[in-house]
């Protein structure tokens, strides 16, 4: 038997950009049951409800992808949302899970939890050598401090807790919202917009000089299951594709997929966040088996042709 097949998986934001392609590869498995309850179901914040969440799904396996997530001008507006909300999510979910006797509990992180000045490429042993980039630290300090539930539990109640870092994800059904999209949707959405309005420039925050590593959402999704069934180690894992950018290289290659001709300009009065992103990700590769599969040329084509097809009618 394989190791889903007797399995009821819980996935936390099931019903978000990544949980819907999380879901997606899981049901290639074939586990007894997948539950993906929306939060209107079941508020996370709230520990009885979490509690709840627990009684009612009875499963072996939590995977918490639930998020509450946005773009730099998100975290410079929302620091204490963002703060709170993944703060409390999680843990009450790993408590109530821990109480529950869940057998293997699966915690989706950020990159945003490393600290501002990480040497390239970001080692796990890393983490904690600093504070995180001030225009999303609330947000990284709050998944950070779930790293620290997990291995509080496991040394003290046994409970197998493993702890993902991912960058950042892009795909096919990304939040294009112009309020809280990240990068790649944000400048896909700008850059459509303006090709259609024949705008002749398009202005971008900051200097376009920080780097970014970005990883395909169904990249992500392959890393999580794999880890699910394959690692139960105390230590995080990184989870990327290794291929770091330009945010400025970055922006002629979106523009290019969409076809927009025009000036981009940049607008350094805007904060251009963290310098340098990339992972070192050998610790996924060796523990897991994870290597990314999706090249971020082919990535953007097909996000760009989803936009096109399925988000612009509905907008």
């Amino acid at each position: 038997m394989s190791f889903w097949s007797q399995r009821r998986v819980l996935v936390t934001g099931g019903g978000g950009f990544f949980g819907r392609r999380l879901v997606r590869r899981l049901e290639a498995e074939r586990p007894a049951a997948i539950v993906a309850p929306r939060a209107a179901e079941y508020d996370l914040r709230d520990a009885a409800a979490a509690a709840r969440c627990l009684a009612e799904a009875r499963p072996d396996c939590v995977i918490h992808a639930a998020a509450s997530v946005g773009g730099i001008g998100a975290n410079q507006r929302h620091p204490g949302k963002f703060f709170y909300d993944n703060a409390v999510m999680g843990l009450n979910l790993i408590e109530a899970s821990r109480r529950a006797g869940v057998g293997r509990f699966v915690c989706l992180g950020t990159v945003c939890s490393y600290p501002g000045e990480t040497p390239v490429p970001f080692r796990e042993d890393d983490l904690w050598n600093g504070y995180p980039e001030p225009t999303n630290a609330p947000y990284g300090l709050a998944k950070k401090m779930l790293l620290v539930q997990l291995q509080a539990y496991r040394a003290e109640y046994g409970f197998s807790g493993i702890y993902l870092i991912p960058v950042n994800l892009y795909g096919p059904g990304d939040n294009f919202d112009p309020e809280t999209s990240h990068v790649i949707p944000a400048m896909i959405r700008r850059f459509a917009e303006a090709k259609e309005a024949g705008l002749p420039e398009v202005v971008l925050w900051g200097d376009g000089s920080p780097t970014r590593e970005f990883l395909h959402v169904d990249d992500a999704a392959e890393a999580v299951a794999l880890a699910a069934e394959r690692y139960d180690g105390a230590d995080p894992a990184n989870v990327g594709s290794g291929e770091e950018i330009a945010i400025r290289d970055l922006a002629g290659r979106i523009a290019r997929a969409v076809g927009y001709e025009g000036r981009i300009a940049w607008d350094p009065s805007r904060p251009n966040g963290q310098r340098r992103r990339r992972l070192e990700t050998s610790r996924a590769r060796e523990a897991f088996g994870f290597r990314a599969r999706i090249g971020l040329d082919e990535g953007l084509a097909e996000t760009v042709a989803w936009w096109r097809s399925a988000a612009k009618p509905a907008r």
